[in-house]
Parts: structure tokens; C-alpha cells; sequence
């Protein structure tokens, strides 16, 4: 593979599990130094071992993107590793616990915007300086399928992925003659941990969810992937504001 970021620096929050992994390994594929971030580092270090493998470099940064003195850390480690910051991966994310708007309580609202949310703007908030520095750089803010349509049960959730395209939008627009481009992207349901959860690793409940999906099949955290770094790469020069559907079709129906 072409090692088109070859001396570019990356980071990816919520990189230690599913998209977040995936994006990781492929901005390494293509050269990139990777940072991975997450508020827990999964058991086998998996990540860092893929990206190893590779013959790439990264570190691991313990974070939790919802508190501002861990995001500006973060981001301060990076530059002090490697010297620069060329692209961003703002993918941490919580589902929250399902309930109804009326159920829904108080704690799991703040906890889920916390990290959603806010998490992604205050990334955005530490990153886009470093990139105003050197003139240039990309974005690309992890959003969902439910920020571009409801879902019954998970308010906080769907309001925090709206609120993600909303933040994509508006600092897209703020930063576009300043050399940074700023996307989002929305997977649909993916073979992932959360969706995991979701399901419990039962058959039938995946057949429902594979059911959902036009394409007819769950996609895989590679699929989120690729979209993310061609975001980040010259071939998408000319795209900012924009929430790309990584999503089997679901929201064409």
C-alpha cells in the first residue's frame, strides 16, 4: 500500500476497540504515526501489536476525551512525541442505557453527552490550534446514522450525534479558508463491541439488526475506516461540512 501519509501524525480516540481500532491500523498502513486514545487500553494491547506489526510507530495516551485536562494532555503529548498534528479521528464514543425520553435519567444524559459531545469538542477545541500553526489539516468527527435520523429509546444518544454533525458543520465553516477541513462520518451498524452489547451475541437479535440494513449484512470496522482516512487525504480535497453515510443503506429507505 502507497505510504501516502508517510511523516504525518495522526490521532484516533476510542482507538483500543472496533472503528477506533480499525482507523488506527489503516492510517499506519499508509505510514502514518498514530496516537491512540482511550479511556482503557484493551488487555493485549492489540492495537499498538497491529500497528507494530506494520512496522508503524504509535503510542497509547490514556484519556478521557470528556475532561479538558486529559484532551489538552493528550493532545500535548502528541506534539511533544512526534512534533505536529496533521489529522484527527474524534471517535469515543458511549452508547448510554436505553429508555424512553422520560426515563431517561439524569446521570446517563450528562455521562453520554459528556463524551459524545463535548468529548468531540473539546478534541476539536486542542487539535484545531496545532493544526492553525502549520496551515493545514483534517478533521474527522465520529457521528452515527443516529444523528441524521431518531432511534426510540436512546435520547441522549441521538441527541449527542445530532449535536456532533451540528459542531462538524459549524467548525467546518469556521476553518475552511484556514487549510483544515472538518468532516464527519456516520456508520450504521457495525460488527463492533457496541453492537455487541446491543445484541448479547445472539443470532437472532444480529439477524434483526443485518435485517435493517438494504445492503443485508452488519459492516465491518474496516468499511468506517476507509472512509475516514480518505477524508483525510488529498482525494477528498474539496470536501468540508459534509456527514458521510458509512451505512448499508439504512438512511435511503
Amino acid at each position: 500500500m502507497e505510504k501516502i501519509f508517510a511523516n504525518k501524525v495522526a490521532i484516533v480516540t476510542g482507538g483500543s476497540f472496533g472503528i477506533g481500532r480499525a482507523t488506527a491500523i489503516a492510517f499506519a498502513r499508509r505510514g502514518a504515526k498514530v496516537v491512540i486514545a482511550d479511556w482503557i487500553e484493551d488487555k493485549e494491547g492489540e492495537s499498538l501489536k497491529q500497528i507494530k506489526a506494520l512496522g508503524g510507530e504509535a503510542i497509547f495516551i490514556q484519556c478521557d476525551v470528556s475532561k479538558s485536562i486529559y484532551v489538552k494532555a493528550m493532545v500535548k503529548k502528541t506534539i511533544s512525541t512526534f512534533g505536529s498534528l496533521d489529522f484527527a479521528f474524534n471517535n469515543a464514543g458511549v452508547e448510554g442505557a436505553a429508555a424512553p425520553t422520560h426515563e431517561c435519567s439524569e446521570e446517563n444524559w450528562d455521562k453520554t453527552i459528556g463524551v459524545n459531545l463535548k468529548g468531540e469538542w473539546l478534541c476539536m477545541k486542542y487539535e484545531i490550534p496545532e493544526m492553525l500553526k502549520q496551515g493545514k489539516g483534517a478533521i474527522v468527527n465520529c457521528a452515527s446514522i443516529a444523528g441524521l435520523v431518531g432511534f426510540p429509546g436512546l435520547p441522549a444518544y441521538v441527541a449527542s450525534k445530532h449535536g456532533v454533525i451540528g459542531i462538524t458543520r459549524t467548525a467546518a465553516l469556521e476553518y475552511a479558508k484556514q487549510g483544515i477541513r472538518i468532516n464527519a462520518v456516520c456508520p450504521g451498524v457495525i460488527k463492533t463491541p457496541m453492537i455487541d452489547r446491543f445484541t448479547g451475541k445472539k443470532k437472532e437479535a444480529e439477524k434483526q439488526f443485518e435485517s435493517q440494513e438494504p445492503i443485508g449484512r452488519m459492516g465491518l470496522p474496516e468499511e468506517v475506516a476507509e472512509a475516514v482516512v480518505w477524508l483525510c487525504s488529498d482525494a477528498s480535497s474539496f470536501v468540508t461540512g459534509d456527514a458521510m453515510a458509512v451505512d448499508g443503506g439504512w438512511i435511503a429507505q
